[in-house]
């Protein structure tokens, strides 16, 4: 395959059809170079300047200022571009991915929306674990992906080191097409093509082809044996192998169609040498986007539903069927308001239509995570096809597609378009559990006014951020994925919506209860002229077993407590245990007995005995000393094998017991265990530091059980002072 692509204007974005669609989603670590090859393949396709910029100045890969800051890409972005191939003019969506781990829901928004995958890998840092999981993602629904080797000219670039890596955590299937040619400061200057048995020469400046040099024949030779016998093994000609095997040559265009056919159905991944920087490799890349990846025809399409759950038919990619889409990205511009990202499965999308918005994504997720459901029409705005930091309006957007819709107010991340006549109801892609959570107060009082609409909006732009308030501390909680999540978050805060917040350590909702039985008396009494208060209550306070709650038990004999104030002093009994009586949690798991009292005839009433009745629980508690009950949690954590001990022993560190590992294959384990929660607060950070970047969890909540003596001295001492 060699690079022979020619740019065609944004005039071919209005007729494209879903053939001449290809959907590519770059995956991989930060740094690896993702956004600049961007830059590079839409400069290589002439597209726009180098450095990524249009003829008036836009960047093409902008993300949010908050990225700059950073220093890495934090959201989706998409770019496209209309190239003129060997069959035509075919307009490619790239969906550039973020690559640090806080940002996987932003990858799996990419994934949805594409229909095959560029794995950018650097020749100077390898393969992350992130990486190597998305991969398995990707094979596990057979994605069609290549992978690219970048920085080749930073002195610690290795191509060789970097492809046998990729071989080696990848597995089957990945071979070089191409290898680079160094030039005599042992830089890439231009490459060796395997299959044409080419060198494509670009140290004079322009790309020149020539044929092999003496010196890489046998390299040549012994590489394009192996990637000859990858490409027939996927060949649809069973006899192929068994001739070839025999001594016959394969024809180049056999071999060409072969490899194009192996890598549109997954089952072939090519690795390409690419210097984003000259260039050197773009067209070539660009060739097996445009002739080895697939269109949206061919790639599954997603089952819908209608927004009820009943069935409904299936959908096909043409745009004369029924609308149908998903949005895969929410953003807000200033000028132009909500902007939705949206990615066409069926039929079309034209500006000022009505179409049908559905979101239920406790359906699917099984918490709404603040996104209650919603079946709503809506006329749509604008639509533009995205060149990152720029729209270019288009009339519509057909089946197959990824354009830019504005105004959808009520349309969020992960939300179903589809037409009013049909509404459907498409399941979202599997949003990972926020488990970082954070405490936010506002600022100021007109911060506290705009705090609940910003964090509403930034839940509706982003499904993997949860906000609650916690109904037993009253904090207001954020949940993200991790440091670099919640920095992007309060910076969106601040900057977009205009609301300052502070941070707090989150609490925890302990409980509390009686460590043994004691009795109470609880003596109500004042008198400063008129009618004053009178009321006596005693009391026997004993704990019961876990989850038993409160039993109030009247003893009272001889009328000791007239009968009327009997549950005067239960309610004055419950009120004190839900202030507690020690940290200031709520009491739990007690058998109050009412055993005797005095009463006046005159100064007696409802409320003394209240206070007499919280007076006696106060009185016994001193008592028994109160005890502590910490919520455990059930946590499972995934990881590579070779980190369960680490994680094991980091478990029994934070008063876990591990409770049993199990093998979930592709060299990865689960380890299960019970864990107090108050000790899960930071898990979601330190399990990566942990296990590199390889780890995963889950938390749910099992049980509230005693806290250690020397815990409950530190909470009480902390809720004293």
């Amino acid at each position: 395959m060699a690079g022979n692509v020619r740019p065609r204007g944004t005039e071919a974005f209005e007729q494209v059809t879903p053939d001449r669609i290809r959907n590519v989603v770059l995956i991989g670590h930060a740094a690896a170079g993702k956004t600049t090859l961007v830059e590079a393949l839409l400069a290589g396709t002439g597209a726009v300047s180098r450095a990524g910029r249009t003829e008036d100045g836009t960047t093409v890969c902008d993300h949010e200022d908050i990225e700059h800051k950073l220093g890495r890409s934090v959201s989706l972005a998409v770019a496209s571009v209309a190239v003129e191939g060997v069959t035509g003019a075919v307009k490619v969506n790239f969906v550039d991915t973020p690559g640090h781990a806080d940002f996987v829901g932003e990858v799996r928004a990419g994934l949805r929306a594409a229909d095959a995958a560029l794995f950018v890998v650097s020749a100077v840092d390898g393969v992350d674990g992130i990486t190597r999981m998305l991969w398995e993602e990707c094979a596990s629904v057979g994605m069609p992906r290549a992978v690219v080797v970048t920085h080749l000219d930073q002195q610690r670039g290795d191509f060789d080191e970097a492809l046998a890596i990729c071989q080696r955590v990848f597995g089957e299937g990945v071979q070089p097409l191409y290898l680079p040619l160094l030039g005599d400061d042992e830089m890439p200057a231009g490459l060796i093509g395997l299959l044409s048995q080419k060198i494509f020469d670009s140290s004079s400046g322009t790309r020149v082809e020539r044929e092999a040099d003496p010196q890489h024949i046998e390299l040549i030779e012994t590489l394009r044996q192996s990637l000859i016998e990858g490409i027939i093994q996927e060949s649809e000609d069973d006899t192929l192998l068994d001739r070839w095997l025999g001594g016959e040559e394969v024809g180049f265009d056999t071999l060409v169609e072969d490899l194009e056919k192996a890598v549109a159905r997954g089952s072939f991944h090519p690795v390409l040498p690419v210097d984003a920087l000259t260039g050197l490799g773009v067209p070539e890349l660009v060739e097996v986007i445009l002739r080895g990846f697939p269109s949206p025809l061919e790639h599954p399409l997603p089952t819908v539903t209608t927004p009820d759950g009943s069935p409904r038919e299936a959908v096909e990619c043409d745009p004369a069927a029924p609308l149908v889409a998903e949005v895969v990205k929410t953003t807000t511009d200033s000028f132009v308001g909500r902007v939705s990202v949206v990615r066409i499965f069926s039929g079309t999308l034209a500006q000022d239509m009505t179409v049908h918005v559905s979101g239920h994504f406790a359906q699917f997720a099984g918490s709404d995570r603040g996104h209650p459901d919603h079946d709503v029409d809506e006329r749509v705005g604008a639509v533009s096809t995205i060149l990152g930091g720029s729209l270019a309006p288009v009339t519509r957007g057909v089946a197959g597609d990824i354009v830019a819709v504005a105004r959808l107010s009520r349309a969020e991340t992960g939300d179903t378009l589809s037409a009013p006549s049909a509404p459907a109801l498409m399941e979202p892609w599997v949003m990972p559990e926020p488990l970082l959570p954070t405490a936010v107060t506002a600022r100021t009082s007109a911060d506290e006014d705009k705090l609940s609409q910003g964090l509403g909006r930034l839940v509706a732009e982003d499904p993997t951020v949860r906000v609650e308030v916690n109904p037993d501390t009253r904090q207001m909680v954020v949940w993200s994925m991790g440091e670099a999540h919640l920095e992007v978050l309060l910076d969106r805060l601040r900057s977009k919506y205009n609301t300052e917040v502070d941070t707090q350590s989150v609490k925890v909702a302990l409980r509390e209860t009686f460590a043994k039985a004691a009795s109470g008396h609880g003596r109500h009494v004042k008198q400063s002229g008129g009618h004053g208060q009178f009321a006596v209550a005693d009391v026997e306070v004993e704990p019961l077993p876990e989850g038993s709650g409160f039993e109030f038990v009247d003893k009272v004999v001889g009328g000791a407590v007239p009968r009327q104030f009997i549950a005067s002093v239960e309610k004055g009994v419950r009120a004190q245990m839900e202030r507690g009586v020690g940290a200031g949690y709520p009491m739990v798991d007690l058998r109050v007995t009412l055993v005797g009292g005095k009463a006046h005839s005159v100064d007696s009433s409802d409320a003394a005995f209240q206070m007499a009745g919280s007076l006696a629980l106060k009185e016994a508690a001193a008592a028994a000393g109160v005890a502590l009950l910490e919520p455990i949690d059930d946590v499972r954590v995934v990881v590579d094998d070779e980190y369960v001990g680490t994680v094991m022993s980091d478990m029994s560190t934070r008063r876990g017991r591990v409770t049993g590992t199990t093998s979930v294959g592709n060299g990865r384990s689960e380890v299960a265990g019970e864990v107090p929660a108050i000790e899960l607060t930071r898990y979601a950070i330190d399990l990566r530091s942990l296990a590199h970047g390889t780890g995963a969890f889950t938390r749910e909540y099992v049980k509230h059980a005693l806290m250690p003596q020397h815990q409950v001295e530190k909470v009480l001492a902390a809720a004293a002072g």
